[in-house]
């Protein structure tokens, strides 16, 4: 008797480029480990698997306190003219200094992997996105779909 193979369910909620990583390196890493691995992709979380705004995701400063900051600053600051721009620069530097990949060539790992890929599809309703907005092999699916997957699954992750 054959073991069953683990299985990972994933929610992309945001579309922010620090919070595109996580679901991306956690997938592509459970992938490569062979288990069997969902995302499904809602709300902001869209962003990351659109083909118009993938490769251009930003981050914001004043929804994240925590992000380092060469100069010491009140959260407020963040909320500047200029300010997402500037913390994006600075994420993509930390970026390229550690040699990480680009959410595009995450991507495109996760589909090599056999990751499952799902667009919500109310999400993409809402927001007017398109199949065709959508990077190639990204599905479109409701929470049924992704629910059978997840209810079965070893670890489910929100993100």
């Amino acid at each position: 008797m054959t073991a069953k193979k683990k299985r990972m369910a994933v929610i992309a909620s945001k579309g922010t480029l620090d919070m595109a990583y996580p679901p991306l390196i956690l997938a592509s890493t459970a992938a490569a480990m062979d288990v069997d691995v969902q995302i499904f992709f809602t709300l902001y979380g869209v962003d990351i698997i659109n083909k118009k705004k993938y490769r251009n995701l930003q981050v914001s400063p004043i929804g994240n306190p925590a992000m380092p900051s060469p100069i010491p600053m009140p959260n407020i600051i963040g909320m500047l003219p200029g300010m997402t721009p500037m913390a994006t620069s600075m994420m993509k530097g930390m970026i390229k200094k550690i040699n990480w990949p680009s959410i595009p060539e995450l991507v495109d790992a996760c589909r090599e992997m056999d990751v499952k890929m799902l667009a919500c599809t109310p999400t993409l309703e809402m927001t007017n996105v398109s199949k065709d907005d959508l990077v190639d092999g990204v599905m479109v699916a409701g929470a049924a779909e992704f629910l059978n997957f997840a209810l079965d699954a070893d670890i489910t992750l929100f993100i």
